[in-house]
């Protein structure tokens, strides 16, 4: 964990708590050493320094490119284990890259649906995740975040203080097995398989 990734960690946990009274349910479930995908719904900007916290070590990220492209923002977010990712279309070398970092042990961020959610309900999976589990078969710890879309919601309406809360669930360990049969819905159902998991997560 370098400086940079240590001190927007340790932000992220003060912010949460002072002004969205942040709490995570069930860390205990979190998988804090070798590779492990945190696949979790996608609500807001405020997912991803959130949803960090729940690791113990650094947690590499799926950002859009375009931000890149904002003079601070593509300094320091390579700093922060942003993987850049281009959101029209599967971005190949994005994915390819994720097979690197959690082939080499690490825990990767991914959101299942690929993009926020507009109303603050939970959308379909796509493929992508279950391209990734085919080709590293690492476990998946399935969360998911309530209060983030009211607190800060695709397509304006401000920031809200509102509570947030993210449910970890157990994680869930792929063999080869799992990747029969074979044939073009795989990665679809490996994908859905995760986000049925995290559908059935609760604040109760």
């Amino acid at each position: 964990m370098n400086v940079y990734y240590w001190l927007g960690y340790h932000l992220s946990r003060l912010v949460g708590r002072l002004f969205f009274h942040f709490r995570l349910i069930h860390r205990e479930r979190m998988l804090q050493s070798g590779p492990v995908i945190l696949a979790m719904n996608h609500q807001s900007y405020l997912d991803p320094p959130l949803a960090g916290t729940a690791c113990d070590r650094a947690v590499y990220f799926l950002a859009r490119r375009t931000l890149l492209d904002v003079p601070p923002l593509g300094w320091l977010l390579p700093k922060l284990n942003v993987i850049p990712v281009n959101q029209e279309g599967i971005d190949r070398s994005a994915l390819k890259a994720l097979i690197r970092v959690l082939k080499a042990g690490n825990a990767a961020l991914v959101f299942p649906e690929g993009s926020r959610t507009v109303d603050g309900s939970l959308q379909p999976a796509e493929p992508g995740l279950g391209l990734v589990i085919a080709k590293t078969l690492a476990p998946v710890v399935p969360m998911r975040i309530f209060g983030a879309h009211k607190a800060l919601p695709r397509g304006g309406g401000g920031l809200h203080f509102v509570p947030i809360t993210i449910v970890i669930g157990e994680p869930i360990f792929f063999t080869a097995a799992d990747l029969n049969p074979p044939g073009k819905d795989l990665y679809n159902r490996l994908s859905q398989r995760v986000m049925e998991a995290i559908a059935a997560l609760q604040l109760n």
